[in-house]
């Protein structure tokens, strides 16, 4: 309700099996789809407007941890990763936790609002 700022009528936009590990960081492309980062997963997923899986991002980490596009033309996708509470030999299995991966997956994101004040 936007004149008290009350929420009515709830619902989850999207269900994720815990075998595809728990939403983290995400992102809203400039067709209106959400990106979601599953740390846990090893993937990243875009979602359209009823919440359905229409792209899926593999990373060669467990722990992605946010997305954000960038680059010039906004069509870079930009994924963080984690290596918080990753041992030693599953570091030397996934070398790039703790990076940040970049890929270009096909469709570009929003300019970010900028505080005007």
């Amino acid at each position: 309700d936007l004149a008290t700022g009350s929420i009515s009528n709830r619902r989850p936009f999207v269900v994720i099996p815990e075998t595809d590990g728990n939403p983290d960081g995400m992102t809203v492309d400039s067709e209106g789809f959400i990106w979601c980062a599953h740390w846990g997963g090893w993937k990243v997923t875009r979602h359209d407007l009823t919440g359905k899986v229409v792209a899926t991002v593999p990373v060669p980490v467990e722990r992605p941890s946010s997305v954000a596009f960038g680059g010039v033309k906004l069509d870079e996708l930009f994924i963080s990763t984690a290596d918080q509470g990753i041992s030693d030999d599953e570091l030397k299995r996934q070398p790039f936790s703790g990076a940040l991966l970049r890929c270009r997956p096909g469709v570009t994101g929003l300019r970010e609002f900028e505080y005007a004040g």
